[in-house]
């Protein structure tokens, strides 16, 4: 039996009644385990012809299925970024709105990247994604599998939400607040959550939260929606911060979320002194009623246009040094060139049309390589990004001894003409080589590679 605090125990018994002792038998099944399907490198259809992971699909999520599968992040598929492994629960705030796929998008608090990295899927090529995480270690893990599932139009930046706000006012279509919580929906996943909990604690997250979505409605576009959520159960911050929120922005309004996600959670609760009407419109996930872990979500949107419109197109510096050229020429079968930029002395592919300055962002757009003195040497983001439309490429079968060895670091034998290459994995692009005479030399980053 899970030991839990005994002041959340009285608290959720409060909040649940007569539904805590299914709660409390829920909190002793395993946790669920799920995983999304990258679908800007892999077709739904083509995955289920190659799936090993699963196949029982999430109900509100169209690229989701449940996981059946032990040490997935030592598959290739993982490797390639066919798959992203995320809590089911996780996914549903992402799926509570409807985004349009050209919107500009912005997650404040996004490590490691699981509802970054689905709300990009629900963008095109002109749509854009800015992830923000404030811990520089968390930053370069969440930018790490924006790479890994080769993304394109995609800014990471590294910084607290106030710097956030300064730096794009009144930008963004969609903002994600996945805030800081004290974790209660995590309890059954994570021990550490149950040891760090205090009532103390979560004050000090409700306080947090109202900070963090001041800075969030900052960012907003006129008409734009914030989507608030949490993985705890506290009213406090929750449904409190909500309508705190509410109160003290008229031009704010909780919307209803996607009728997939309200089939599949518990409405918000109306508490003492809640002055707002609709706070039903949240939702609660909660692992006695679903399959997954906590989970709390509300829809804000702006309804009156004060603010002023989306930052002006800027032009961007492009780049035109020869031997870039010559390299995305010889190596790619088409290349947009309006995207070819500078960002500080990087070259970058990047199709945003909002000011990135130089020292904002820990990545922006897709890293090409580094410009050497007659050659340039690709980044790993380059061929997870681009690897379709490369010249050259080397398919690897899954259970291939070659994509072990491939894997690991070491050279394989090819007939692929000399140059750089894209190595795949039912077509998927995987990594890099560098062929010359027959042998592949490997450019699969050394800190992704698998254990000899």
């Amino acid at each position: 039996m899970k030991q839990l605090p005994i002041d959340f125990v009285n608290r959720m018994k409060s909040l649940l009644g007569d539904e805590y002792p299914l709660y409390e038998k829920a909190m002793n099944q395993p946790p669920v385990k799920a995983f999304r399907v990258n679908t800007n490198k892999i077709s739904i259809k083509d995955f289920e012809k190659v799936n090993p992971f699963g196949s029982e699909k999430i109900p509100y999520v169209q690229n989701g299925y449940y996981l059946d599968f032990d040490r997935v992040g030592n598959h290739p598929f993982h490797h390639a970024g066919i798959i992203y492994v995320q809590e089911p629960a996780a996914m549903a705030p992402a799926e509570c709105v409807q985004i349009l796929p050209d919107a500009y998008v912005l997650d404040m608090c996004a490590a490691p990247g699981g509802k970054s990295t689905q709300l990009k899927m629900k963008l095109s090529d002109d749509g854009l994604l800015v992830s923000n995480e404030i811990i520089p270690s968390r930053c370069k893990i969440l930018t790490g599998n924006i790479e890994r599932l080769g993304l394109k139009n995609c800014v990471t930046t590294c910084m607290d939400t106030s710097r956030l706000a300064d730096t794009f006012p009144h930008t963004f279509d969609v903002v994600m607040v996945d805030a800081p919580c004290s974790g209660e929906g995590m309890f059954r996943k994570e021990q550490i959550a149950i040891d760090e909990w205090s009532l103390e604690n979560v004050q000090k997250c409700a306080e947090r939260q109202q900070e963090i979505l001041e800075n969030a409605a900052r960012c907003l576009a006129d008409g734009g929606t914030i989507i608030y959520a949490t993985c705890t159960f506290s009213l406090e911050e929750n449904e409190m911060t909500v309508d705190t929120f509410l109160k003290s922005h008229p031009d704010f309004e909780i919307i209803p979320v996607a009728e997939c996600v309200r089939e599949v959670t518990a409405p918000g609760i109306k508490f003492d002194g809640c002055e707002c009407d609709n706070i039903h419109f949240a939702r609660r996930f909660y692992p006695h009623k679903a399959r997954g872990e906590g989970q709390f979500m509300a829809v804000l949107r702006h309804t009156r246009k004060i603010f002023s419109s989306r930052a002006t197109k800027i032009e961007k510096k492009r780049a035109t040094n020869p031997i870039l050229s010559n390299f995305l020429s010889e190596t790619l079968d088409f290349c947009n060139t309006n995207d070819v930029i500078f960002y500080g002395d990087t070259p970058v592919l990047f199709s945003g049309d909002i000011e990135i300055k130089k020292g904002v962002a820990f990545m922006c757009g897709v890293t090409i390589g580094e410009i050497k003195k007659n050659y340039v040497l690709p980044h790993h983001q380059f061929f997870s990004a681009f690897g379709r439309d490369f010249k050259r490429k080397i398919e690897l079968e899954v259970d291939s001894e070659e994509l072990i060895k491939y894997l690991r670091g070491e050279e394989i034998k090819t007939d692929v003409a000399n140059g750089w290459a894209v190595v795949t994995v039912c077509g998927v692009p995987l990594g890099g080589a560098k062929v010359s005479n027959g042998v592949a030399k490997n450019h699969y980053p050394k800190g992704l590679r698998i254990l000899k």
